[in-house]
């Protein structure tokens, strides 16, 4: 499906900022619609003949006109009769009978989006009328809103200026929903508006108070309450002020004011509220949950260091060669775990960027190569982001590939590469470690092999990661490790 971006500028002429007009008037109007009991749909004039229907958004307050995607459908003449005065005599089009779409009845009105000094496109407001009913107090108090809304279209001042940052998700009309009048006063509130209200302290009814005031008085903090007071002040001189969330008595509440402008004169505020008491306190747990991790890894860190420590303070007390090199092997493959879990304590989430992590392996590696020997390693393409799981298992692997290169592929007076190469494809992510080195023994059998380092690579390799892992000659000498792994293993 192209999206509206892709549709206007295919069919249209229209500048890139009007494109970003319609793109905010796109992301803001589920208010609109909801507030209208109707679908709304954006047609743009096509550069030959008719208009396009380039964005669609349905209602979630009354039943659809339009079960079938009307998006990319083109519509020309009589049809589009009530499109084409809208858009050429500048004014919201509400004559004509009802139309039939489908067994469906609907009323179709047209009001133009302006633009600077033009109409860049038309939006049809067409409702159901399939269910037609004596529209209840609440009913009436959401068509007033949505038709000075609809006129703020017209004129330009509607959709407001996006905030950075700003979803355009919450709150919505059903969350609750407040009408002021020029003073500030609330002329209507939503049942839904008075229960968040009443959460944060409110014991008497919303009707009537003056609502900056009212909320400036019920916040904890009075810092807060001012810039609430202000917030809904800034609304009622024509501003779009950014969200604002207030907290009292244990309650957070989450305010959107924004200016009712009908002929570009401020007759009042719509402000929106939505009770988000629970997603804070969930977000709340999260952050605790989140920061205990962080502490874990931290301390599992701290004490794979210390055992490292040990383990080096030992193999200098040792007096034999092969133990204090087992020891020393020992140390790397702790530090090499410990190394995941500092990523982790650092991280905001259970995933680590295994390529820093694995630079800092292979320079560690790099330390412990033969110092009569000019050893040279070097990464190429990225492991890119890997889950905690996954990323633990892989440093011990490459650890340990990479320590067998660089101690058995080179004599002591040798010079040469090792180079770990990685990268992704159809879902897993393929590793490879190659050297020009002196290869492989002729009776080499990694099945068969009994080191110790092998055995750890080939239980990690099909056990934690449940891949393949292969040793064989490199084309043009040397030996080649290649792993290849599923990036997501089923449970």
């Amino acid at each position: 499906m192209s999206t509206l971006r892709d549709l206007v500028e295919e069919h249209t002429s229209l500048s890139p900022a009007d494109v970003d007009h319609l793109h905010r008037l796109a992301g803001d109007w589920q208010l609109l619609s909801d507030l209208s009991f109707a679908d709304l749909l954006l047609w743009v004039p096509v550069m030959d003949s008719g208009f396009l229907c380039v964005a669609q958004v349905r209602p979630t307050t009354a039943p659809t006109a339009y079960h079938d995607d009307q998006v990319g459908r083109r519509a020309s003449g009589e049809r589009v009769a009530h499109l084409v005065t809208a858009a050429t005599e500048q004014r919201i089009w509400r004559e004509g009978d009802p139309v039939w779409h489908a067994n469906v009845p609907a009323r179709h009105e047209a009001i133009p989006v302006w633009r600077g000094d033009r109409v860049i496109g038309v939006v049809g407001r067409d409702t159901n009328l399939a269910a037609t009913r004596v529209p209840s107090n609440l009913e009436l108090n959401y068509l007033q809103v949505a038709d000075d809304l609809c006129r703020m279209v017209a004129d330009g001042t509607f959709p407001p200026p996006a905030h950075p940052g700003e979803t355009t998700s919450a709150p919505r009309v059903g969350d609750g929903l407040l009408r002021l009048d020029a003073e500030g006063r609330i002329a209507y509130a939503s049942p839904n508006a008075q229960s968040a209200y009443r959460r944060l302290g409110l014991t008497g009814d919303l009707i009537g108070e003056d609502l900056a005031q009212l909320t400036g008085s019920l916040t904890t903090d009075p810092l807060e309450g001012t810039e609430a007071a202000t917030l809904i002040e800034s609304a009622l001189s024509g501003d779009a002020p950014p969200r604002k969330e207030v907290e009292a008595r244990g309650a957070t509440v989450l305010l959107r004011a924004l200016p009712l402008l009908p002929g570009g004169t401020p007759i009042g505020a719509l402000v929106l509220v939505r009770d988000v008491t629970d997603l804070r306190r969930r977000d709340k747990q999260l952050m605790t949950k989140d920061a205990t991790i962080r502490e874990i890894h931290h301390r599992v860190k701290n004490n794979l260091q210390t055992v490292a420590a040990l383990l080096r303070l030992q193999a200098r007390r040792v007096s034999t060669d092969d133990a204090r090199s087992a020891l020393e092997e020992s140390v790397r493959r702790v530090a090499s775990i410990a190394l995941v879990h500092e990523t982790l304590s650092l991280s905001l989430d259970e995933t680590v960027e295994f390529d820093t992590i694995v630079d800092r392996v292979a320079s560690m590696v790099g330390e412990v190569a033969a110092p009569e020997s000019v050893v040279r390693l070097r990464r190429e393409g990225s492991f890119g982001v890997l889950p905690a799981e996954v990323a633990t298992s892989l440093v011990m692997v490459v650890t340990e590939l990479l320590q067998n290169a660089v101690e058995h592929a080179y004599g002591p007076k040798d010079t040469g590469d090792v180079v770990l190469a990685a990268h992704r494809w159809r879902g897993r992510l393929h590793v490879s470690i190659a050297d020009n080195g002196r290869g492989l023994p002729p009776d080499f059998s990694l099945e068969d092999s009994q080191r110790l380092g092998l055995q750890i690579v080939r239980t990690l390799v099909t056990g934690e990661l449940g891949g393949t892992l292969e040793l064989r000659p490199r084309s043009g000498g040397g030996t080649e490790a290649v792993l290849v792994f599923p990036l997501t293993r089923s449970r």
